[in-house]
């Protein structure tokens, strides 16, 4: 139930594009000061539920709030309130990083001095003093993605929305937008986050919501997601395919109730859920030296983002499919 504590509230977002329904009946509330991450499949309705909060789309129905005001009828009070950050970058790479920020300072009227002032204080912020007077040309991809955090930051907003941020940068770039965002969350800005990438999500939203065909799936932590899709795994690699049974035996006894291992004797590999991973891989490598079976690997793995993400889209794809008829797969680009 949304309450003061949300500083976005959905109910019932809808918006078509012609013959397509980008969005049905979107509910969401994101309480403030967390990073809520949305997440769902390419034209699930993530960038037109973004663009609608930030009034830049006027939804067909229903109604939305953020920092409690209406995006329809106030639409103006609701951008002095927020920042956005697209997927392309908004920087000028023909002046400093100093000078895009008194200019975006500027831009939103604010004062010479004071612009100047908050310019400093950004650079400061996101670890680009000792580059203030180069231009952005000569930065790398996450510098570049740093500044143009710090320009959407300029008002100090209540709300700062972030559209696949780190699109196209290298892992060093990536770690260097996410740094620059949990710093942001750590101040009090709520940050609401579309990604492609999983990891990301799991590294940095404190909930996620899961969206597909412009209705919601399911919210929760990133833990709680994966929790729903079972427990954690215990997974053995054998060094000889005669050892397999042995194994899938010992496998079998430390199984959570009402779960049976699996094999896979292609890569020599027994997979089974469990209860209590440490107890489990206790028992096992007891096991395994008592009867002197050499395994290549023994480990406990816990389910990823993917596979919670996957699993629930899947699972709501199928359950709308017509009697006789599977849905595709659903993929959402991760990276490794």
């Amino acid at each position: 139930m949304p309450t003061s504590h949300h500083v976005v509230i959905t109910e019932g977002l809808q918006k078509r594009y012609r013959d397509t329904q980008a969005l049905a009946g979107l509910d969401l509330a994101v309480p403030r000061g967390l990073v809520y991450g949305l997440l769902g499949p390419n034209g699930a309705g993530k960038t037109t539920a973004v663009r609608i909060l930030c009034t830049l789309l006027r939804p067909d129905g229903g109604r939305a709030e953020v920092a409690g005001y209406d995006v329809r009828t106030q639409p103006r009070l609701v951008r002095r309130r927020i920042g956005l950050t697209g997927q392309n970058t908004a920087v000028d790479d023909n002046i400093s990083a100093r000078q895009n920020l008194v200019m975006f300072g500027r831009l939103f009227h604010i004062g010479a001095v004071a612009a100047r002032q908050r310019a400093q204080e950004l650079l400061d912020q996101f670890g680009l003093a000792q580059a203030a007077e180069k231009t952005p040309k000569k930065f790398s991809g996450g510098m570049r993605r740093r500044l143009d955090l710090a320009s959407s930051m300029v008002l100090a907003p209540d709300v700062l929305f972030l559209d696949e941020p780190t699109t196209g940068l290298d892992p060093a770039g990536r770690r260097e937008v996410w740094q620059a965002v949990g710093d942001l969350a750590s101040r009090g800005t709520t940050v609401v986050l579309t990604t492609h990438y999983l990891d990301e999500a799991d590294r940095l939203c404190d909930r996620i919501g899961v969206i597909d065909h412009g209705r919601n799936v399911v919210e929760d932590t990133p833990d709680g997601l994966k929790r729903r899709i079972g427990n954690e795994r215990l997974e053995i690699v054998a060094v000889e395919s005669a050892d397999l049974p042995a194994i899938r035996a010992l496998a079998h006894r430390v199984a959570a109730v009402g779960r049976t291992a699996t094999v896979d004797e292609s890569e020599l590999a027994v997979s089974v859920p469990v209860a209590d991973g440490v107890a489990a891989l206790t028992e096992v490598a007891a096991e395994l030296r008592r009867g002197e079976i050499t395994v290549a690997d023994l480990g406990v793995r816990r389910p990823t983002l993917d596979e919670a993400f996957l699993h629930l889209t899947d699972e709501r794809r199928g359950a709308d499919a017509p009697a006789g008829e599977t849905r595709p797969t659903v993929r959402l680009e991760a990276s490794r």
